[in-house]
């Protein structure tokens, strides 16, 4: 018999084909299966038929949308099928049934949230997205000249196949949007997205610690990153998409396809309108953009009036200095996402971020009269390529923003640690201090395990993308004190300067502060000299593991955390914005805070899929901080802080240090 890993692999790999027998896993498929919402037969546990309800109702071969009810409906009704099962065994041969009868990209979907939440599964790991789905992230047209040269192949020529992908990507510099495009089609942040839509869903699942905040911090700090790569290209930060009813001057064209075949996703021209939404095959109500302004509106009224209106008429105060209970930002994030279970009142406040993605995702056949599928927006694994992703959500981040200037500052005793000084700060790269390098770099993967080029020799797929060389931080830190201190140090990234080369005030910075770590440390008494490396950062994963990597496990001298992979957190190809060829200058902003004010209580609990947790939390455990998200520039500045200089001069445990990053036109020297 296989091992676990294996038969997990055997259903994930080649989502399109129908699965064959395979001696190797011990599983018997079933030869033929009529398409039901009951599937006849035995299940391995009980011998009763399975029922999958509404899963069926999203057709193979056309796009899966967890912006849609009615899409997250069926995702629900075949995850709960899988989580009645006993045993991975009996979870595969179900999984095994049911791949030919559902959508491809829902099945993956519910198979893999499966084996992120179900308790006896905790050892088993899930392959790269993008060897499940090429398609999602490489251009038909190179696909398909893979395809052709496995056609004229001699069959037993088994030399690979490469499909070559970046910088350039699917368009070119001629618009200068196009210069971040090697940022949002990057493979990993695209990744990252549709992990943390996995580990997060709207309306089922055991509701996680601080969601709805989560939602608005994760989805903040994408922002952040995106306008310092549009910094480092000359381009200005990120304008929001806030008037409905004008044109959008950016198109997007993807190049990509929905499925396996020629299915391509929708398009949006140049200068396109946003459409009243009339289609009848979503299982959705229509959606007028008065609906979405409304919303909108009642959203900005309870941020104002300090309170929203639940479903008994009883108001809902909105404060993030609570004891007790959910924070404000909390409940605002539960609903403006509108998870039904969540939201205080879902019919007053609608949902209006997972519709206003639906909306833009089909500006091109918003009535259905072209039968043409979804745009990229409304998919979590291809959204981010697309440049009205940032733009939708730098309006959904401007209505939370407006919540957390209404919040009190922080005061000095929020902000200082008495009798622990943090000195000095700075970073090292390939033993130069405080320079720091990003480049290009090339990433290998299988395409041949998503899809079937009929091909004796493995077609791989080989990226080009961006990436930083390793750096350390070092800091430090002076204690006071007579006894050992704990703390919980905080490290940001900031430019310096703003598109017109002007320092920024502390509030045009602000929302450009990026978290790059946080971590604990014990202090001795006395001067303590701490090292962090920036492989071990609180936001990243580690690389996505391949089907090779996960065939062979983990490899001598892999630490637990390398191998913990549940997939979500941020690429640590992209910890660092590009920078420019001669130097950009950009400001590290390091803070020690008392760890007995920041801990939390996990009650015994530590979870697990413990990386990325600054932007993902940890599986089944309370988020590890105690401090609002974004903790100390989630508010606005206090009065006598007027740059983030002020911080470092006039609290001993902040320090703010002056680095720069370099891009090498050149592939990079690590």
């Amino acid at each position: 018999m296989a091992s676990d890993q294996s038969k997990v692999l055997s259903i994930l790999e080649k989502p399109y084909e129908k699965p064959k027998g395979d001696v190797a896993t011990g599983i018997e498929f079933p030869s033929d299966l009529a398409v039901t919402d009951r599937i006849a037969g035995r299940q391995p546990t009980s011998g009763a038929g399975v029922e999958i309800g509404k899963a069926t109702f999203v057709r193979r071969g056309t796009a899966f949308s967890l912006f849609i009810e009615s899409h997250r409906l069926a995702a629900k009704d075949l995850i709960d099928a899988f989580m009645r099962t006993d045993g991975l065994q009996a979870l595969v041969e179900l999984a095994a049934r049911v791949k030919v009868l559902v959508n491809e990209s829902l099945f993956v979907y519910a198979f893999s949230y499966v084996i992120l939440h179900k308790k006896d599964l905790q050892n088993v790991r899930l392959p790269s997205l993008i060897e499940m789905f090429p398609n999602k992230f490489v251009p038909q047209e190179d696909i398909m000249k893979a395809q052709v040269e496995a056609n004229r192949r001699d069959p037993d020529d088994t030399t690979p196949i490469i499909i070559e992908y970046g910088p350039e990507f699917s368009s070119t510099n001629i618009k200068p949007e196009h210069r971040v495009s090697y940022w949002r089609e990057d493979y990993g942040i695209n990744s990252h997205h549709w992990h943390w839509h996995l580990a997060y869903p709207a309306g089922f699942g055991d509701p996680p610690d601080r969601k709805g905040e989560l939602f608005f911090y994760m989805h903040q700090q994408m922002l952040a990153r995106y306008d310092m790569e549009r910094l480092s290209v000359g381009l200005t930060r990120t304008e929001k998409l806030e008037n409905w009813r004008i044109p959008v001057p950016d198109g997007y064209f993807s190049k990509l396809t929905v499925n396996n075949t020629s299915r391509a996703w929708g398009t949006r021209q140049d200068n396109s309108m946003l459409m009243d939404f009339k289609r009848q095959d979503l299982g959705l109500d229509p959606i007028d953009i008065t609906d979405i302004e409304i919303w909108r509106s009642r959203l900005l009224d309870a941020i104002h009036q300090g309170y929203m209106i639940d479903r008994n008429g009883d108001k809902v105060p909105l404060s993030d200095d609570v004891t007790s209970g959910k924070r404000g930002i909390d409940i605002l994030g539960d609903a403006f996402e509108a998870d039904r279970r969540l939201s205080v009142n879902s019919l007053y406040y609608g949902d209006l971020h997972n519709l206003g993605h639906v909306v833009i995702a089909f500006t091109h056949d918003s009535d259905n009269a072209h039968k043409e599928d979804m745009g990229v927006m409304g998919d979590s694994s291809t959204a981010m390529r697309d440049p009205i992703f940032y733009r939708w959500h730098k309006f959904v981040d401007d209505v939370f923003q407006e919540y957390k200037l209404t919040q009190q500052p922080y005061s000095l005793e929020d902000l200082s640690l008495p009798n622990v000084v943090l000195d000095r700060v700075g970073v090292l790269s390939k033993d130069q201090a405080d320079a720091l390098s990003t480049g290009w770099t090339v990433r290998e993967f299988e395409a041949f395990r998503g899809l079937d080029f009929n091909s004796r020799a493995p077609v791989n797929l080989r990226i080009t993308h961006i990436d930083h060389a390793p750096f350390d931080y070092h800091l430090q830190v002076t204690n006071r004190l007579e006894a050992p201190k704990q703390v919980t140090v905080r490290i940001f990234l900031a430019p310096k300067f703003n598109v017109r080369g002007l320092e920024m005030s502390f509030m045009e910075q602000r929302l450009l502060w990026a978290e790059m770590d946080k971590f604990t440390v014990t202090l001795k008494p006395g001067t303590n000299h701490v090292v962090q490396s920036s492989s071990d950062s609180s936001i990243t994963t580690s690389e996505e593991y391949t089907f090779r990597d996960l065939e062979t496990g983990p490899q001598p001298g892999t630490s637990r955390r390398e191998f913990n992979f549940c997939g979500c957190g941020w690429p640590q190809h992209v910890l660092l914005p590009r920078g420019t060829p001669g130097g950009m200058v950009f400001q590290l902003f390091v803070m020690v805070t008392d760890f007995e004010k920041d801990k939390v209580d996990q009650q015994g609990n530590t979870g697990r899929c413990a990386n990325g947790v600054s932007f993902c939390g940890i599986l089944d455990a309370k988020y590890p901080d105690s401090r609002p998200m974004g903790f100390p520039f989630d508010r606005r500045n206090p009065p006598q802080f007027q740059s983030a200089a002020d911080f470092a001069e006039q609290l001993d445990n902040v320090n703010l240090h002056d680095i720069t990053i370099t891009f090498q036109a050149s592939s990079l020297t690590k």
